[in-house]
């Protein structure tokens, strides 16, 4: 009988405090809970919004992955920005995973992430077809 409910781990400090995955899989389903730019406790490209992304999306990616799906599986993912005036540096990077998979996404501004130097977090919805 297969696992019914997968978790996926980055090793962040918050998911042991909060109570959190980074990611689950429940069936052919996988959630990728909010994701920043931090790897091995740094933040990975202060002030730069495009790198952000990228790094962002590589974690996502490691998530889905760990999890036995791909990135041709997101069917949506949902941005969350400090700076919308900034918007064209996320949509790049974003773009540059998702040009031919073409999610459904969603970007809004929000006032502050947990660290002032967090200048955007994602989420993302797979749903493994084969």
């Amino acid at each position: 009988m297969p696992k019914q409910r997968e978790l996926y781990s980055s090793g962040a400090e918050w998911e042991d405090i909060a109570g959190y995955s980074r990611a689950v899989r429940v069936g052919n389903r996988i959630e990728v809970a909010g994701t920043t730019a931090m790897v091995d406790g740094q933040l990975v490209g202060k002030g730069d919004l495009y790198l952000q992304t990228q790094t962002v999306l590589q974690i996502i990616q490691e998530a889905v992955e760990g999890l036995g799906g791909e990135m041709k599986d997101v069917v949506r993912t949902k941005m969350y920005v400090t700076d919308i005036n900034q918007w064209e540096a996320a949509a790049k990077a974003h773009g540059e995973f998702f040009s031919k998979i073409k999610p459904a996404t969603t970007m809004v501004e929000v006032s502050a992430l947990i660290d002032p130097d967090m200048m955007i977090e994602i989420e993302a919805s797979v749903i493994i077809t084969n």
